[in-house]
Parts: C-alpha cells; sequence; structure tokens
C-alpha cells in the first residue's frame, strides 16, 4: 500500500494506492462495427438508447441494443482528416440538451481546419449545436448546425473535447492546453492563463445565441479573464462527468510523462498545470504560491499506466458492489476504481472476466440513463487499421 500526504489548497490531503480488488465483472458486447468509439451519449429521453460516438467523425446508434444501420450524423465533412490508429483530433464529444425531448437539441465538439496551418496554427476546436424534428429520429440533418463557439488549436495535440450538461443545466467543456509538450505556452503557460480558453473546464448557457456566459461564473468580473472559464490549470482533461449521486464533477487529466491524475473540480478552482503534474512539481514560477492549488483525489505513475482514461461514478443496480465507486482506466488497458473510505480514496484493481484478447486501447467510458457503465475501446489490426468495441459492465 502506498500514502502519500500533501500540504495543498491549505490543507492536508491524503491518498491510498492500489488496495484492494473491486468486484469482478463481465463484459457485454453491445457492438463492434463502430471504428474508433470516443464517446458515449444518452439523450435522457426514456429510449434507452446509446449513442457512440466516432472519432472520424459519425455518430451511430444502438437501440434496444443494436447498432442501427444509417449513422445518426455524419459530421466528417466538416473535419480534419484523423489517422484512426493514433490522433487526438476528431469528433471528440457529444451532449443532449436537458430538453432534448422536447427541443430536439444536441451539441458536437470536433477539430475542424483552419484555411492556411501555420507554426502555432494547427486547427481549431469547434463546439456546434444540432437539431431534430422530433426526438424520437435517429438520423439528424447536418445542415442543422449552428456553431456556438469555436478557438484555435496550437498543436494537433492535448484537445479535451469532452461536453455534458451539469444538475444546473449549463454546458460544461473540457479543453486541453493546446497541445505540444510542458505547456511551452506564453510565460506560463495555457493552463495557467485566465485570458485563454485552454487548459480549463468552461462552462456556459447554451439557451442563448449563440450562448451565454453564467452570472456567476467565476471570472466574469476578473480583468482580462474569459468569462467561460469555470475551472482552469488542467493539462488535458480526457473525459469528466458529473455523480449522478453527490452532483461532483470527475475530471481525468492526462499528464506529461510521469503522473496521471483524477480531480474532482469545483468553481474557481486552479488544478495547478504546469506547475504541478500530479502531486509534484513541474515548473514552478518564481514566486508561485502552491498553497491555492487544489490537489487531485489521485494520482499514478507511469509504472502503472500511460494516459489516463476518466470515467464515471457507478449508480447502476446490475453490479451493487461497484455502488458509488468512481470507475476509470488507462489507454494501455488498465482498469480501476476509487472509493472514498473516512475522507481518502482508495484505488481498487477492476478486473473482467472476459476481458478481449490482444492490446486493449481504452478510448473511453460511457453511462447508461439507469447507471450502468460502458467501456469502450479499440484493438490494432496492423497496417494502421483498428477494430472498435463497445462494452456493456455486467455481472
Amino acid at each position: 500500500m502506498k500514502l502519500v500526504y500533501l500540504a495543498l489548497a491549505g490543507s492536508l490531503f491524503a491518498y491510498s494506492g492500489s488496495t484492494a480488488q473491486a468486484p469482478k465483472v463481465k463484459l457485454q458486447l453491445v457492438t463492434d462495427q463502430v471504428q474508433s468509439p470516443v464517446c458515449m451519449a444518452v439523450p435522457g429521453d426514456g429510449s434507452n438508447r446509446q449513442f457512440i460516438v466516432q472519432k472520424e467523425g459519425r455518430v451511430w446508434v444502438v437501440q434496444n441494443g443494436k447498432l442501427l444501420p444509417e449513422p445518426f450524423i455524419d459530421v466528417s465533412s466538416e473535419m480534419v482528416k484523423v489517422n484512426p490508429a493514433y490522433d487526438e483530433r476528431g469528433l471528440l464529444g457529444m451532449a443532449f440538451h436537458p430538453q432534448f425531448k422536447t427541443n430536439g437539441k444536441f451539441y458536437l465538439y470536433y477539430s475542424a481546419p483552419v484555411p492556411k496551418p501555420a507554426k502555432g496554427l494547427n486547427h481549431k476546436s469547434v463546439l456546434a449545436e444540432f437539431r431534430v424534428n422530433k426526438a424520437s429520429d435517429n438520423q439528424a440533418a447536418l445542415s442543422s448546425q449552428k456553431v456556438l463557439l469555436q478557438f484555435d488549436q496550437p498543436e494537433s495535440n492535448h484537445n479535451g473535447g469532452d461536453i455534458v450538461f451539469g444538475p444546473d443545466g449549463y454546458l460544461y467543456i473540457a479543453s486541453g492546453d493546446g497541445g505540444g509538450g510542458g505547456d511551452k505556452h506564453g510565460a506560463t503557460g495555457n493552463g495557467q492563463d485566465l485570458g485563454t480558453l485552454l487548459g480549463k473546464i468552461l462552462r456556459i448557457d447554451v439557451n442563448a445565441s449563440p450562448y451565454r456566459i453564467p452570472k456567476d461564473n467565476p471570472f466574469v468580473n476578473t480583468a482580462g479573464a474569459r468569462g467561460e472559464i469555470w475551472a482552469y490549470g488542467l493539462r488535458n482533461p480526457w473525459r469528466i462527468s458529473f455523480d449522478k449521486g453527490t452532483r461532483k464533477l470527475f475530471a481525468g487529466d492526462v499528464g506529461q510523462n510521469k503522473y496521471e491524475e483524477v480531480d474532482i473540480i469545483t468553481k474557481g478552482g486552479n488544478y495547478g498545470w504546469r506547475i504541478m503534474e500530479g502531486y509534484h512539481e513541474f515548473n514552478v514560477p518564481s514566486g508561485a504560491d502552491k498553497s491555492k492549488l487544489i490537489a487531485p483525489i489521485h494520482e499514478y505513475d507511469h509504472d502503472d499506466g500511460i494516459s489516463i482514461t476518466g470515467g464515471y461514478v457507478y449508480r447502476g443496480k446490475a453490479i451493487p458492489g461497484l455502488q458509488g465507486q468512481y470507475v476509470f482506466g488507462d489507454y494501455n488497458g488498465k482498469t480501476w476504481t476509487l472509493q472514498q473510505k473516512g475522507g481518502k480514496w482508495q484505488r481498487n484493481d477492476l478486473a473482467f472476466e472476459n476481458k478481449p484478447q490482444g492490446n486493449v486501447q481504452l478510448l473511453s467510458w460511457g453511462q447508461d440513463e439507469a447507471g450502468e457503465i460502458y467501456m469502450l475501446v479499440t484493438i490494432p489490426q496492423g497496417g494502421g487499421a483498428v477494430k472498435g468495441l463497445v462494452y456493456k459492465l455486467v455481472k
């Protein structure tokens, strides 16, 4: 067992390493026909459909346990061309409006080309609204697109891309630090710069044109700061989620080359990057006040993984032993849970009785309307080809 104490954010914080075994579960195949499944979204309309987001630009519908033959929408014509084997750009996020059942609105986050790529400008991230005529429709028109927000990306990597609606009805957007290595952007890095949307969790009200900045966002009255910012100091938050029970916002933040971390995101919080990588100093400017930085609830080093894939707190009924645990993993295929005990977070190994064979690359997780959890992976096939698989966690 590994126990670490760290004084950050004005308090003594503790976390424990992997010490226990989560309940062993099985994987039930949902589909193996989506090439690069990077996200799963559900409409919350009682249909129990799952929408599988393919990095290359399409969204697919699983209805009554079966993948429908035609995509829900295809935005690949709006995007940069991405490499299936490895590319951090693409169609990266999807969220349904809380009133989707009546207004038919949903949102996508994708990587779009710029007219003239140049040094310091690789592509742009686009947040766009779409709509269907009826919530029950299984196809949406590209022509319904309304771009709400777009911002430049200096490099091809660290795009974040997850978008989720919070219990407050606002849309939360995970944005990476702009890429490259070490956040070498400006004097302090994009993560610490409140004048850029990069390296942040953003929060906007989509019930305006094109959107509204909520009045209670923490930096709306801060000179030089972007009002959309909810929290900052992130490197590349890869998958964020609200716990259906506690309503806390969890984020898996990808580290530089040594440490991966899980954060609970709070209003106005500074999560340390590039001053800190996990619990460890990375690039500390002269005079920096580390006492106000918010520590992760958990970190692991690169003996265990290479790139975190954030997940969900389990709130389903099929696997009682997982109730209330945060399920997450790493791109290298390892999977764990975090369980809070006495103010500390304990990491448990999550093993599957029937894990697929091969070099499993864990891309994402999903959660359906009932709180059950899904695992989205690819397995390289050679020659640059990959096979995508979506599984449901079952007892």
